[in-house]
């Protein structure tokens, strides 16, 4: 194992270059040395040239037989006992999509030690090259162009010594955000929670003492309204944990205007789950956790854009049961015969994303649009076929939490937003965002409306909104 003093003895070969130089090119060598500002670690993955600044870098170490972690995103290789210091272990080739080469069990991977924040991690690269020093200001703003990776891991580009290497930002590749993030992610949360405050407020107005025998004034009337639309809201994120938010305010009003016709005025509250769920039957949308109808399939495919690129991702978090995620896979390969699908189906609840593969169809789910995707098993029932369940990969994942997805044409989230707690909305919404390819389009739920800048919103048949960059 060597320590990153050691690895800093390359720098001084610099100096030993300076024999034999004339006086000129001995003055330039020395100013290049004099002016080194920064350094970094330089290593390899999947070919390419990559480094992180020095600062973050413990200390670089050979390692393997990792002790394995349940239920661990797929880029955590396990956890590692370095000098009596449990450590995650992270495959950088593995987040960044890179594929890896197989090897026994005795094999020791390269890693470099590195400390983010308060918590010390492993990753594992490729090779590890050298330290290499140069002028900070001699770093480029970072590029969609360079590296095969999202641009929010990228620091930025630096050439030395003929070399062009892609500097990371291990802060954010581990989830770490700046102060001047926190803020604007706080600023942000405080926008999408105004409607709460603002019924908070006014339905916190004392009341003026008025006759008894008068008739109630109009402002008393919207004051009621304003303080039973706050306690049934409050109502559905204890009961249902449904978040009324910006993404969900219009329904919400709509709802209650048709609750009160329905319930009467003085019966609006909601006293029990089942009112809730009564609240909200409303608001799913259409084939929302089931078989898709043909005409509602036909919509989705129409409202899906043309895409001649040879391989399309997609991403339905929230996939439930698989209900949806094959509905979709069938979809895709219907308007995009010719691309190789990639559709990724995250959920929390681990036996439905267990048993997903495993689905079959009902029989009248079997006769109809889906059946020239469909096969007969031994026993009789109907499944998918292999085109169809090759492309789709269920996994245990909560969408809240970083995840190693390549960049993505399609994101499929009906009714997922208004189920999350407001900061983790803005956090999914930031996702999306970061994750969307710039022709991506993205799909949430009948009534939910996403108001955020950059995005552009399209209705199209079938009561479907597409959100677009």
């Amino acid at each position: 194992m060597a320590t990153i003093q050691e690895k800093l003895s390359v720098l001084a070969n610099t100096m030993d270059r300076a024999e034999g130089l004339s006086a000129e090119q001995l003055a330039e060598e020395k100013n290049k040395i004099s002016i080194v500002d920064f350094k970094m670690v330089t290593f390899s993955l999947a070919g390419k040239d990559y480094a992180i600044d020095i600062m973050k870098v413990k200390e670089i170490a050979k390692a393997g037989r990792f002790t394995y972690v349940p239920n661990a995103l797929p880029f955590v290789r396990g956890v590692y006992n370095l000098r009596g210091d449990i450590i995650p272990i992270i495959d950088l080739r593995l987040f960044f999509n890179s594929s890896i080469s197989e090897h026994d069990d005795d094999y020791l991977e390269n890693l470099l030690i590195v400390s983010v924040g308060e918590q010390t991690f492993g990753i594992v690269v490729d090779e590890i090259d050298k330290v290499v020093g140069i002028q900070k200001s001699s770093i480029q703003p970072p590029h969609p162009l360079f590296g095969d990776i999202n641009i929010k891991y990228i620091y930025g580009v630096v050439e030395s010594e003929n070399n062009l290497y892609v500097l990371l930002d291990i802060d954010r590749i581990f989830g770490q955000r700046s102060p001047e993030e926190e803020k604007a992610l706080a600023e942000t949360a405080k926008n999408q929670t105004k409607v709460r405050v603002e019924l908070e407020a006014e339905s916190s107005v004392p009341e003026k003492k008025e006759d008894s025998a008068a008739a109630p004034k109009s402002g008393e009337v919207e004051k009621k309204s304003v303080q039973d639309l706050k306690f049934i809201a409050d109502s559905l994120e204890n009961f249902k944990k449904f978040y009324v938010s910006d993404i969900t305010k219009d329904w919400t009003e709509k709802r209650y205007a048709e609750w009160c016709k329905e319930r009467g005025e003085e019966k609006t509250q909601l006293q029990n789950e089942s009112d809730a769920d009564l609240f909200l039957s409303t608001f799913f949308s259409k084939c929302s956790g089931g078989w898709w109808t043909e005409d509602f399939a036909d919509a989705v495919g129409k409202a899906l854009p043309e895409n001649s690129a040879k391989n399309i991702v997609v991403w339905n978090p929230g996939c439930g049961k698989g209900y949806e995620t094959y509905s979709l896979a069938c979809i895709l390969k219907k308007k995009y015969p010719a691309a190789r699908l990639k559709i990724y189906g995250h959920d929390i609840d681990l036996l439905s994303v267990s048993n997903a593969p495993l689905m079959t169809l009902s029989d009248e789910a079997s006769v109809g649009w889906y059946q020239p995707y469909t096969v007969r098993t031994v026993g009789g029932d109907y499944t998918f076929n292999k085109d169809i369940k090759d492309s789709v990969m269920f996994e245990y994942h909560d969408c809240m939490n970083t995840n190693s997805l390549p960049p993505i044409d399609i994101i499929f989230a009906r009714d997922l937003l208004a189920f999350l707690p407001v900061a983790s909305q803005m956090n999914l919404l930031s996702d999306f965002g970061e994750k969307i390819k710039g022709n991506g389009v993205i799909i949430v739920g009948d009534n939910e409306n996403i108001s955020v800048p950059g995005w552009s919103k399209n209705s199209v048949s079938g009561n479907i909104s597409i959100y677009r960059k």
